[in-house]
């Protein structure tokens, strides 16, 4: 997929003609990651907009005890770094690789001129900011509401929407990250994801070869755990 298809793919530029997509393109750099490479530091300066071509990355957090919180696991599609852009502080959080990644890079002054230049994509951004807030309470409510099970279980839901593939009810995550990554998640131990995998395994809710996870009934999923 080259760089114009992708765009053409992102809801934040879909609306725009080829020719606008092309010069979109040109703005932008090409920057292959190995997997565990760290993107973007928390609280550095951001200068950089970030849109993901391949591979997969992880937005975390440090908690005050030390733990690693996982904010959202993104792919394909899915961009980074905005925040600090649109409003010149630090970087909001940690951007980690889980995967051999290629990202798209946008230098600051280049997506400042992209949003006056092209009014839609300010809005379809303000649309994709106000789901991601939403979407952070959601999960806070969670944490402090569920206990262990129902945690993990929303974890799964949320990588599903974020990293799955939809066939015929059936959602599919390819490479589902690890257990550790997932507890950090869900606010929970490595071994207690383990455990409620195996339990969600037994009963059928999931399927499992290597770190190929598959949701059997996605909807049914969803009305049980989330």
């Amino acid at each position: 997929m080259d760089k114009i298809e992708l765009l053409q793919s992102v809801p934040l530029f879909s609306s725009l003609n080829k020719i606008s997509l092309k010069k979109i393109s040109e703005k932008m750099v090409t920057r292959s990651y190995s997997k565990g490479k760290m993107v973007v530091i928390e609280e550095s300066m951001g200068r950089t907009f970030f849109l993901i071509k391949s591979g997969a990355v992880k937005v975390t957090r440090m908690s005050d005890d030390g733990r690693e919180v996982i904010l959202a696991m993104l792919g394909e599609g899915d961009f980074f770094g905005e925040m600090a852009l649109l409003d010149g502080e630090g970087r909001s959080a940690n951007v980690v690789t889980i995967d051999d990644s290629v990202l798209l890079s946008l230098q600051r002054g280049d997506f400042l001129y992209i949003l006056e230049s092209y009014p839609q994509i300010a809005i379809k951004l303000l649309e994709e900011l106000t789901s991601r807030i939403r979407y952070s309470d959601q999960q806070i409510e969670s944490l402090s509401l569920s206990d262990a099970e129902q945690r993990i279980c929303i974890a799964l839901i949320r990588l599903a929407e974020e990293l799955g593939q939809i066939k015929g009810g059936t959602v599919t995550i390819n490479n589902l990250p690890y257990h550790q990554d997932i507890a950090n998640m869900a606010g929970t131990s490595r071994e207690t994801v383990s455990r409620v995998l195996k339990s969600l395994e037994k009963k059928r809710f999931i399927a499992r070869r290597g770190r190929k996870t598959t949701i059997r009934n996605f909807i049914k999923f969803c009305r049980l755990f989330s």
